[in-house]
């Protein structure tokens, strides 16, 4: 079991996201930072589905109630077993009633925490992320009690794998063309794609909104499906892009959908933090 002895800012449960479950209007949800969660597990040899625990910001502090190993990824927050500085992106053994604590990021966003095994929390529609309404609760709580399979750590490694840090450092989304693209005029084509675009204070899990807006003479669209990473426009010019939170279906102008790694450097990026985008044919 982990106790929970701090949360931080924001922190969940999440895995690979609950599919098979949009035409009932459920947002497939999952890691914000696909790269760093898979990565985080597959050091483990964890199947990349493994609930591990998304911290945003500020990192919680943990208690280790038996021995497992555990991998910590994504953003860089401190990390200290026992007070003493661990590195990330490497596994490390835990003991019994071993303390895990992180403090304020200093690059990124997102950090991971993942597990021998994964994080045994309820299935619910074939997926342990946590979003309310369809978890009970959208946060882990302090004192919470998380179960994990205990086993002493018999991991060793002979090589070296290394982190991608453009995940946390690359301000360039490519993107693909989106379905209303092609309604957008030349002049506003060319300033989608060569403005420098700001996180605004509006971000979370749900999506992101850029600044400046853009000029816009577009008219609202019929509902149609969305995705997490579609960047839509509003009548009013701003741009939001959509997250893993994001709801199924919308009726503004799709005119981008980003690519897998530029949803995971957006979910890196934080209100203040500059993009650009870039097409990719």
């Amino acid at each position: 079991m982990l106790r929970v002895l701090k949360t931080g800012f924001y922190s969940t449960i999440q895995d690979s996201g609950r599919f098979g479950y949009r035409k009932y209007g459920v947002p497939v949800s999952g890691a914000m930072d696909s790269y760093s969660s898979r990565f985080a597990n597959a050091l483990l040899g964890n199947d990349k589905n493994a609930a591990l625990i998304e911290m945003t910001m500020i990192g919680g502090k943990f208690q280790f109630l038996e021995p497992t190993s555990i991998v910590v990824s994504g953003a860089f927050m401190a990390p200290k077993l026992n007070d003493i500085a661990i590195k990330p992106n490497r596994v490390v053994a835990i003991k019994a009633n071993d303390i895990l604590s992180f403090g304020k990021t200093e690059s990124g966003i997102r950090a991971y925490l993942a597990v021998k095994g994964g994080f045994k929390t309820d299935v619910i529609l074939g997926s342990r992320s946590q979003y309310n309404p369809v978890s009970t609760q959208n946060v882990i709580q302090k004192d919470e009690y998380i179960r994990y399979k205990p086993e002493l750590s018999d991991l060793t490694s002979f090589s070296s794998v290394k982190y991608d840090q453009s995940v946390i450092n690359c301000n360039i989304l490519e993107s693909f063309k989106g379905p209303e693209f092609f309604m957008l005029n030349k002049n506003q084509k060319q300033v989608l794609l060569s403005n420098d675009y700001t996180v605004s204070n509006l971000n979370n899990r749900m999506a992101y909104q850029l600044e400046p807006s853009l000029e816009n003479n577009l008219l609202p669209i019929l509902s149609t499906p969305v995705l997490s990473g579609t960047v839509q426009l509003t009548p009013k010019g701003n741009l939001i892009v959509l997250m893993r939170d994001c709801q199924t279906t919308g009726g503004y102008p799709r005119v981008l959908q980003l690519t897998e790694k530029a949803i995971n450097k957006l979910a890196q990026k934080t209100s203040g933090n500059t993009i650009n985008f870039r097409l990719k044919e």
